[in-house]
């Protein structure tokens, strides 16, 4: 392990944290990250790399321990110091002067009631940053213009809610970078961006960790996005550190069997297709002339799609390109639009309230976050059998071995089904909603972002099961993304929505071999990929 020199903005040296009962949480976590490197500390849920993230900051959260170890973040001018002994009034002052955060939800640091101008000044206010106001004034112009945005005033004036999310993350990025910090921690910074945000907010973080001499910790899941913006990484396995090296030669030589692991459950977009072949051609879902305008503005312009009982087309688009609002539509969940919705060649009522049982039955969604599916305060097995008792005749006893079955179904313990949804993992409560939507068995599927927020393993388990479970089934499935790399895992067919608009639509190899849009072969040409 390098020893504290000139060079070296953080050092972590036999970090130890454990819960309250005593199970190791980080067992001997060692790395250093020099000024303007960016190291990308990546494992799956569960392998301690947000607790690693959090300790830098000199942070340890409620229910764990500090067993053991330092980490020692050196000022501009003075000594290095061990954050996790500093008192805690001198911890707070060193948190964004010193060492600062970016979270994966940028609604986590920004209030929603404040201007951003007036968000950024007062990080400056209370780390005393400059020797006047006009000083301060000047670098939330300069920091916000840093990160890509307007600086003037106008902009600034702006709230939360009047930035696309993208804009409000890169908001995020100035607050952590306002006073010019040392070290900077990023969580999943760029979970649920679309690719081209995501290229942005990218280049942006590297570009000022390099122009600022900070050293960043990028704690992700996504390896893609590893090899764009890493100097080097390391993998993290239960809580310890299993490999290091340059990105270089992680991503194309692997020395560990979980690295390696890791590796092949990242999506390529020159993999094989694995998705079922031609179906049946009569057509479970069809769309035609749909329109939805807000006011003066056209959310979705004319929108034609079909879908075929078996088959699954991909619709994809960056954010605000109208895709969730489409699948929402087809759903009776937003029901102020103009055309039609057809299940099986017949009209379906635009608003889910007014949808008959078998219709609601026919056609389930599975939303990006679980928890807008599953009642936190229901058991996985109530929540399941919901649908059951509002959409079906079954007795309690049928529906208790529906319920089974389908948790069966979708892999899930039936030692889970009596828990509730926070004491599960990520990747379980999203297959305990896409059983809750199994579990009426129905003809169309619509998944929306299921995959945007899980690690790379976990979203190869469910894309499996999906393509599983559509096999098996034969449903038609809408799958809503803005991730093109799933395309040859999970489609058939590939629609590409931008402006609300389908700009082209074909055959997943059509799509991925031969755009015809110029928007696709940009979005083809921002989505990361693997070192080769």
């Amino acid at each position: 392990m390098t020893q504290v020199g000139l060079r070296d903005a953080l050092v972590v040296s036999d970090l130890r944290i454990s819960t309250l009962a005593g199970d190791a949480v980080l067992k001997g976590v060692s790395y250093d990250i020099a000024p303007g490197e960016v190291l990308a500390l990546v494992g799956e849920s569960g392998s301690g790399k947000t607790t690693a993230g959090l300790a830098a900051l000199g942070h340890v959260r409620r229910g764990l321990r500090h067993d053991g170890g330092t980490v020692l973040a050196r000022p501009h001018d003075g000594e290095a110091v061990d954050l996790l002994t500093l008192p805690e009034d001198d911890r707070r002052r060193f948190r964004g002067s010193v060492v600062s955060y970016v979270p994966q939800d940028p609604a986590l640091s920004l209030n929603p009631a404040l201007r951003i101008g007036v968000q950024i000044r007062e990080v400056l206010d209370v780390h005393g940053y400059g020797d006047s106001d006009a000083e301060r004034a000047a670098r939330v112009a300069e920091v916000l213009t840093e990160v890509g945005l307007p600086g003037d005033a106008e902009y600034q004036r702006r709230y939360p809610h009047q930035l696309s999310g993208g804009q409000q993350q890169r908001v995020g990025i100035a607050m952590a970078f306002a006073c010019r910090p040392r070290v900077v921690v990023l969580d999943e910074p760029t979970t649920g961006l679309d690719v081209m945000t995501q290229t942005l907010v990218l280049r942006t973080v590297a570009r000022l960790a390099s122009q600022h001499g900070v050293a960043a910790l990028y704690i992700t899941h996504d390896l893609a996005v590893v090899s764009t913006v890493a100097d080097r990484v390391a993998v993290m396995y239960q809580g310890e550190i299993v490999e290091t090296g340059t990105a270089d030669e992680v991503l194309r030589n692997p020395s560990h069997p979980y690295t390696r692991e890791l590796i092949g459950a990242v999506p390529h977009l020159d993999a094989e297709i694995t998705s079922p072949g031609t179906s049946e051609r009569k057509t479970a879902l069809s769309v035609s002339g749909l329109s939805v305008s807000y006011g003066d503005k056209e959310v979705l312009q004319a929108v034609e799609l079909r879908v075929h009982p078996g088959e699954c087309l991909m619709l994809l688009g960056e954010s605000g390109s109208g895709k969730t609002t489409l699948s929402r539509c087809v759903a009776g969940l937003t029901d102020h639009y103009e055309g039609t919705v057809e299940l099986a060649g017949q009209p379906l009522p635009a608003s889910a309230r007014k949808r008959t049982a078998e219709q609601l039955r026919a056609v389930q969604y599975v939303f990006q976050s679980p928890f807008s599916s599953l009642n936190p305060r229901r058991t996985i097995a109530q929540s399941v059998e919901v649908p059951l008792r509002t959409l079906t005749d079954l007795d309690r006893s049928a529906r208790r071995e529906r319920v089974a079955a389908t948790l069966e179904r979708v892999r899930l313990s039936p030692e889970l089904a009596d828990r509730l949804p926070g004491q599960l993992s990520g990747g379980e409560r999203q297959r305990a909603a896409i059983a809750r939507a199994l579990v009426t068995t129905p003809d169309v599927l619509l998944c929306d972002e299921v995959t945007s927020a899980l690690d790379v393993s976990v979203q190869a388990s469910i894309i499996d099961l999906l393509c599983s479970l559509r096999e098996e089934l034969g449903m038609a499935m809408l799958f809503v993304t803005h991730n093109i790399a799933l395309a040859r895992y999970v489609a058939d067919r590939i629609a590409v929505l931008r402006d609300g608009c389908i700009v082209e639509s074909g055959t997943v190899e059509e799509v991925l071999t031969a755009p015809q849009h110029p928007y696709t072969r940009e979005l083809l040409a921002n989505t990361p990929r693997m070192t080769s």
